[in-house]
């Protein structure tokens, strides 16, 4: 399991450096940005499609869960983990073609508990879904 950064190592450098996870990958999300206040990644539209080829709803979660995660444990910071316990998500506007990109911002950054919002927006600016997480931060294991 990926420690997370010590206080002193770039946020961007280590999200990069640790990455997204393999169904991310496959998806095609790559950074832009990353720091406790702000998180952003892009994510094709082909590719991630329904079958009518509009961007698949669970799509959008995956973007939203995958900033709100990474950005939940970059705040929880080495010896500990953040782990998701709930996700929504309200779809507004079906991307089809080209970018979309997720912005991740905190709504609260707590000991125990934190709650990103994501809104992602397609290559026109528009949202197409807004994204809520909560993340639950727990101690990793002793070895």
């Amino acid at each position: 399991m990926a420690e997370n950064p010590p206080a002193n190592i770039d946020a961007m450098e280590w999200a990069t450096s640790r990455g997204m996870g393999a169904l991310a990958e496959k998806m095609g999300m790559e950074f832009l940005e990353f720091t406790t206040e702000r998180c952003v990644a892009t994510m094709p539209v082909e590719g991630n499609t329904q079958p009518v080829g509009l961007m698949h709803g669970g799509a959008y979660v995956v973007l939203g869960e995958s900033l709100g995660s990474m950005a939940a444990n970059l705040h929880a910071g080495p010896g500990r983990l953040a782990v998701g316990v709930d996700i929504n998500a309200t779809h507004t506007r079906s991307a089809r073609s080209g970018l979309v990109t997720g912005v991740c911002t905190p709504v609260h950054l707590g000991r125990t508990i934190t709650v990103h919002e994501i809104v992602v927006t397609d290559d026109h600016g528009r949202r197409c879904s807004t994204i809520r997480i909560t993340n639950h931060i727990k101690s990793l294991p002793s070895h």
